[in-house]
């Protein structure tokens, strides 16, 4: 995955603002794909599969004011083995605030799981952009090899695109080596041509995956809007030949939303891009019922969800 970025602040956007500002997405047909897809049944062991690759695309995710070092460490162990001598694959990444990164690091060096943060003034993004480059490059110095920050959506519903552009591309430069997850908080962009719209400047500006939502809105991501990014990417990997990656968050809590949303990205893209390299579910408690429905698929029965720690 290349992490250079296309553009560097100042930058023009390669596709002129007039196409951007005029950028159509058929609503209508993308709620009913949506929803179709949602209907597909999965047959046993294609499940038990998808269960599977479910489990390694989580970012297991603590953005708590409690957050405490303890529970990082909890949480890092259960990504690293979600269920023992269960045949689970670890977890892509834990995710915590700034402060905690040296914690998930010392927990996390040298095993497949990734240590992500969220920076830039998460999750609202109201802060100057010096304070989000001091965040960024915290973070990366503390250990963090992704960085997810957030885009100014007062700027970009305010149609300041080229300013959107530009903090992007600077909070890539400040993240250096690390991969930059984009949140566009989709459920705050009012429509699906505005997603699209930031979809494509995050893209543009030097993101390694763009991200559906912080977690922490009324509205966070919903199948037809990670399909809408679905297609944005697919069109910008055919354009530049660049492939950036996808990450949904907000509300996925049970195996049945997840599956859902691996599907979409199938049917969408290609069976390639189901691997954490390109999707990532961003998540607290989903974990616990894809373990539920892996003994269920496994032992032919469930296991109680009081059976299973709450981080």
């Amino acid at each position: 995955m290349s992490t250079s970025s296309p553009h560097g602040p100042g930058s023009p956007l390669s596709v002129p603002l007039t196409e951007i500002q005029s950028l159509h997405v058929d609503e209508v047909g993308l709620l009913e794909r949506a929803a179709d897809l949602g209907r597909r049944s999965l047959k046993r062991e294609t499940k038990r599969e998808a269960i599977q690759r479910a489990v390694s695309m989580i970012d297991l995710t603590t953005l708590e004011g409690s957050d405490s070092v303890g529970r990082v460490r909890s949480l890092c162990r259960k990504a690293l083995d979600p269920a023992p001598g269960m045949d689970l694959p670890p977890a892509a990444a834990v995710c915590v605030y700034p402060r905690l990164v040296a914690t998930a690091v010392a927990e996390l060096e040298g095993t497949p799981v990734a240590v992500a943060s969220v920076s830039s003034g998460f999750p609202a993004g109201q802060v100057p952009l010096d304070v989000k480059l001091a965040d960024t490059r915290f973070a990366v110095e503390s250990g963090a090899d992704e960085i997810d920050i957030v885009i100014p959506r007062g700027a970009f519903l305010g149609g300041e695109y080229q300013l959107v552009h530009d903090e992007v591309a600077a909070l890539k430069e400040a993240a250096g080596p690390a991969h930059l997850k984009v949140i566009l908080e989709t459920g705050e962009l009012g429509s699906f041509e505005n997603i699209a719209r930031a979809a494509w400047i995050a893209c543009e500006a030097g993101a390694d995956f763009i991200k559906t939502s912080t977690g922490k809105v009324s509205l966070n991501s919903t199948p037809a809007t990670c399909l809408c990014m679905l297609r944005i990417v697919g069109e910008f990997e055919r354009r530049t030949g660049k492939r950036i990656g996808v990450k949904v968050a907000g509300g996925i809590r049970n195996a049945k939303q997840a599956l859902h949303y691996l599907v979409l990205v199938h049917e969408t893209l290609g069976a390639d891009w189901l691997s954490n390299r390109w999707f990532r579910i961003g998540a607290s408690s989903l974990m616990n019922d894809l373990i539920r429905q892996w003994i269920k698929q496994t032992r032919g029965s469930y296991v109680g969800r009081n059976d299973f720690s709450k981080d």
